[in-house]
């Protein structure tokens, strides 16, 4: 097989090349990536020296790609199937980047930061402040998506496209650590659209086993811990 995707199944950004994949039913080997084992972590490092998930290696054409928007790029040039994941229309297809970078930047990094600080140990001192900052972030970017979704149905217009992939997981987590609210009605009936998509079921699917690793765990709502969403 050409394509295979290093990942882990419970981070974030995985999810997001995942579900590109599997809306295409896009053919590919997984690697599940142990950054804890140092001998797995260096073979890893050894393909992409940042070490960051997720890494997608083309061996056919003899390619290894990083980072998740060029990812589905590439995918979307290379492997293209059904579901064409970028616009053909130039000014299209920059309203799907905008959004796409919306959600990786203002919804998944603030929620990866208050994550991480959790994770941090208290002997290394907290940041109070930090995490309000980063919390304000989510407020406002879930009062921009608001705004957004009152008019459309997926991310940038009326087809799902890449934007919507980095919104999935994006909007999962961040729903969990810092929740909608009950004011944010446009971005709750989005996000049910979004778990409703088969890619994102079967992402979570496989997430399921990974999920008592979550520092947020505790807080998960019990519909996303049993087999079915």
């Amino acid at each position: 097989m050409s394509l295979t995707l290093y990942q882990h199944p419970l981070a974030s950004f995985c999810h997001k090349v995942l579900i590109a994949l599997y809306e295409n039913e896009t053919p590919f080997e997984s690697f599940l990536v142990d950054l804890g084992n140092p001998d797995a972590a260096a073979r890893f490092r050894q393909l992409w020296p940042l070490g960051k998930m997720p890494v997608l290696h083309d061996a056919a054409r003899g390619e290894t790609v990083p980072e998740t928007s060029i990812i589905i790029e590439y995918l979307d040039r290379h492997y293209p199937g059904r579901e064409r994941l970028l616009p053909e229309d130039p000014d299209a297809a920059l309203q799907v980047r905008l959004w796409d970078r919306f959600y990786d930047l203002h919804v998944s990094q603030p929620m990866q930061a208050i994550v991480a600080e959790r994770l941090r140990p208290a002997a290394d001192g907290k940041d109070p402040h930090g995490i309000a900052a980063e919390r304000a972030t989510l407020d406002t970017a879930y009062e921009m998506i608001e705004q957004q979704m009152a008019t459309h149905r997926w991310a940038a217009g009326d087809r799902f496209t890449m934007a919507d992939c980095a919104a999935a997981p994006a909007l999962f987590y961040a729903g969990i650590v810092h929740p909608f609210g009950a004011t944010h009605g446009a971005v709750a009936a989005y996000f049910e659209r979004l778990l409703a998509r088969p890619s994102m079921q079967r992402v979570l699917d496989e997430a399921r086993p990974y999920f008592h690793l979550f520092p947020y765990r505790e807080d998960m709502p019990e519909r996303f811990v049993k087999a079915e969403v």
